[in-house]
């Protein structure tokens, strides 16, 4: 059991993790933000280690305190289920859920069915690149993380949970615009837009024209989805995104890829560590229930996680 005077030492150096600076740990807190920073000192001297490497203003985990967030994690989450124990049955899904997405297009459904089914929980959305929200989620910044990369790291558990492929994404006056299909080599004539470096749906590009030895006319990098899809309505270029991701009624053209488009896979990853969560394990409950229903066509989970495969 853990000493009482350690208590609100370890809570701080939780918070200052989960909520990714000392200032929002201690509004989370509800303390001032010298307390904060005392109280994380005071741990760290007690036991004679750093846990955060501290640049200025902002601060990174150091691998003793990344090493320590599991067993702090599973503390908080002793006390936690204490709590909800003792409380009444409407408050049992109580709390805040974090989620991190490359695009909201195949987890909203999902997330939805969770709030309808929890209104007292309160729900988080961040939104990066695959990499950003991997990193978000070793990082305790947000719960489950949706990515389409695939990543074969044995302290995450990985759920597949939609499929897609790759369209050629134009503007209606474009030339493209009107073809049943296309080939990727139309894009030798073509300025493309792609993502930033980080982003799968760009990985995937360069991969599938490599492979067919196509080069655009011309590249145009740009750091969004949205900004690409607008890029697109002004005439900027061609780019090519999963068919599910394609904004509906957004005035642009979508063009199928023949033969065999890229396919993109979405994934759902949370830490294995975290597996038991209240709040982590009925959002994956809520999945399974859109998938047994068939409430939404094109959200899949994965019966067995890769790893245990």
């Amino acid at each position: 059991m853990l000493a009482p005077q350690l208590a609100p030492l370890v809570a701080a150096f939780y918070e200052t993790v989960r909520q990714g600076s000392i200032v929002a740990a201690a509004r989370h807190l509800s303390l001032s933000q010298p307390t904060i920073t005392a109280r994380v000192q005071q741990l760290e001297k007690h036991y004679g280690v750093e846990l955060f490497h501290r640049r200025g203003n902002r601060i990174g985990l150091t691998q003793t305190g990344a090493a320590l967030m599991p067993l702090v994690e599973r503390l908080m989450q002793n006390e936690r289920e204490i709590d909800s124990a003792l409380r009444h049955e409407r408050e049992h899904h109580a709390g805040s859920f974090r989620l991190g997405t490359t695009g909201p297009y195949y987890i909203l459904p999902a997330v939805a069915a969770f709030r309808r089914r929890y209104p007292n929980v309160q729900i988080g959305i961040e939104v990066g690149n695959s990499n950003e929200v991997l990193d978000a989620l070793v990082e305790y910044r947000v719960d489950v993380a949706v990515s389409s990369n695939r990543v074969d790291d044995p302290a995450l558990a990985r759920h597949r949970i939609a499929g897609d492929r790759l369209v050629l994404v134009v503007d209606p006056a474009h030339a493209l615009a009107h073809r049943r299909a296309t080939d990727l080599g139309v894009l030798a004539a073509e300025t493309l837009l792609l993502r930033e470096p980080g982003s799968r749906t760009r990985e995937a590009t360069e991969t599938a024209l490599r492979r067919r030895g196509v080069v655009p006319a011309a590249i145009i990098e740009i750091g969004s989805r949205e900004a690409i899809c607008e890029a697109v309505r002004q005439g900027l270029g061609c780019s090519l995104m999963s068919a599910g991701e394609v904004p509906r009624g957004a005035s642009l053209a979508s063009v199928p890829i023949k033969p065999d488009g890229p396919v993109m896979h979405e994934y759902l990853y949370h830490l294995k560590s975290r597996a038991n969560g209240h709040l982590i394990a009925a959002f994956m409950s809520t999945l399974e229930t859109l998938r047994a229903a068939q409430d939404v066509a094109d959200v899949v989970v994965d019966p067995v996680a890769s790893f245990d495969s």
